[in-house]
């Protein structure tokens, strides 16, 4: 059975204090997804929900997402075998981003080049140039065996 969802509210007061959920998805009919580790807080990666990948994310506890790059739907682990379990669903104040604190299985690893957070460089400034640094190179498994090549991840 899909979740349906009502459109938000012209009142910012409602839609700010009510309790129904009623995401705000954007012109293209996505949400901001900024997820985390439950366990320890760990941002992990930020992706974007329309709202069969919400429904699903609902329905099941299992997080799922929409790829703009393959315009589909995604079962976040699938492949790897790195399921995020979600623990809490939080939204913002106007109802256009959510949060979701998740357990990972498998390698307890998200990103899809075996790194545990998405997020492992660091943006500095050198000698008036951004740079890259690298923070995290432990990867949890290997993309190339897990998803069959470079290309495929």
């Amino acid at each position: 059975m899909a979740v349906s969802f009502d459109p938000p509210p012209a009142d910012k007061h409602a839609l700010e204090e009510d309790g129904r959920f009623t995401p705000k998805f954007d012109a293209n009919g996505l949400l901001t997804a900024v997820v985390t580790d439950a366990r320890d807080g760990e941002l992990l990666m930020v992706a974007h929900m329309n709202a069969e990948a919400l429904s699903l994310t609902l329905e099941t506890g299992i997080a799922h997402y929409y790829s703009r790059s393959r315009d589909r739907i995604w079962k976040k682990g699938e492949s790897s075998g790195n399921l995020q379990t979600v623990r809490e669903m939080r939204t913002d104040c106007d109802q256009d981003a959510v949060w979701l604190k998740v357990e990972v299985a498998g390698h307890d690893a998200t990103c899809h080049t075996g790194r545990r957070s998405c997020f492992y460089r660091s943006v500095t400034l050198a000698d008036g140039a951004a740079r890259l640094e690298m923070t995290d190179n432990h990867r949890h498994f290997d993309p190339g065996a897990v998803y069959g090549g470079p290309d495929k991840a």
